[in-house]
């Protein structure tokens, strides 16, 4: 579904993506890891359209997206979970989750699709009309993920989990994703390396920009090196 080859961004004259190449295929649940400052973020803008590389392509479902403006790939089944969650505060659950609903298919189905969310996440169907500020920050991730699943996209970027919650928010936040099972692709940029490692397929590691190890997930769970350097095991 989502290919990159060989994709460079530089930001400010700082190379920030040193030929990136990955695959997404449909159905899959990737993980991308890596600490603060490895370049994860800048992928997940470079994908969406907010950032343009100047080296390298990215396709869509064969469609290259790369020359395209951001609104575009949205267009084109492309959502994303910010990092931060970024809910509006003084709107509603229901009304966060409805404004998410922007492009004509999904608008359609704007009722079922409330409803598959509130079955990943039951917590948001007792709260649909409280404000989204009032909200734990675990709710608030799963408002932010609601929103951007009401565009019923083919592939879904999710920028950062786990950042700031609770390992037992973000257990609950996993099973939600699982319910998903294969209907939506999905792409995950984490620190939290053994949850995502967990659920997902396959994983890229990433270290100052580039792909230094990639494979099945279960395969590098058991990596000792990996382990040592991420799990401190």
């Amino acid at each position: 579904m989502l290919n990159l080859e060989a994709v460079r961004v530089y930001i400010h004259e700082n190379i920030v993506l040193r030929d990136i190449s990955l695959e997404v295929n449909q159905g899959e649940r990737i993980a991308v890891l890596g600490a603060n400052g490895a370049g994860k973020t800048t992928l997940i803008r470079t994908i969406l359209g907010l950032v343009s590389p100047s080296k390298g392509q990215i396709f869509l479902d064969d469609k290259r997206i790369d020359n395209l403006e951001c609104h575009e790939i949205a267009h084109l089944g492309v959502a994303c979970v910010p990092e931060g969650r970024r809910v509006f505060p003084d709107m509603s659950v229901s009304e966060n989750l409805r404004i998410g609903a922007f492009v004509p298919r999904a608008r359609r189905h704007m009722d079922r699709t409330l409803d598959e969310i509130t079955g990943l996440f039951p917590a948001l169907g007792n709260r649909m009309t409280q404000r989204a500020g009032t909200l734990s920050g675990g709710e608030q991730q799963m408002l932010s993920i609601g929103r951007a699943l009401m565009s019923r996209p083919k592939l879904l970027l999710i920028d950062e989990l786990s950042l700031g919650l609770a390992p037992v928010v973000v257990q609950e936040l996993y099973k939600g994703l699982d319910r998903l099972g294969g209907d939506i692709t999905l792409l995950l940029v984490e620190q939290n390396v053994e949850q995502s490692l967990k659920h997902s397929h396959r994983a890229y590691i990433m270290e100052t920009g580039e792909i230094v190890k990639h494979g099945r997930s279960q395969d590098l769970l058991k990596d000792a090196s990996l382990r040592e350097a991420y799990l401190g095991m």
